[in-house]
């Protein structure tokens, strides 16, 4: 379910941004040969995007093609794309510090 800088590029060359992600998985399928780019695209948030730049920061790519990436893009892709796995509830939050010091919760 991912793809390649290049393939993205040649596949979206000729779309008209800001474009939603229905508008591009529909484009690649019909200007691309290659079903991987369609569905790496698939795989994105539902949104609009303003330009190819966005696209590529929300689509999974191939590890072999991130050679030519700077370890900054990397990383915001990873942010971006990361899951944790667990509900909001069940994660670890800080300790109040009110409640730390006075050894409750006044509830303010």
């Amino acid at each position: 379910m991912s793809t390649d800088r290049e393939s993205l590029k040649e596949a979206l060359s000729s779309v008209d941004f800001p474009a939603d992600k229905e508008t591009l998985v529909s484009h690649a399928q019909t200007r691309s040969g290659d079903d991987s780019v369609a569905q790496a695209l698939r795989a994105m948030p539902p949104a609009e995007y303003a330009n190819l730049g966005e696209v590529i920061q929300s689509v999974p790519l191939d590890s072999d093609a991130e050679e030519g990436r700077s370890s900054s893009d990397k990383a915001q892709q990873a942010r971006h794309n990361s899951r944790s796995g667990l509900a909001e509830r069940e994660t670890e939050t800080p300790a109040n510090p009110i409640a730390r010091e006075l050894g409750e919760n006044r509830g303010s």
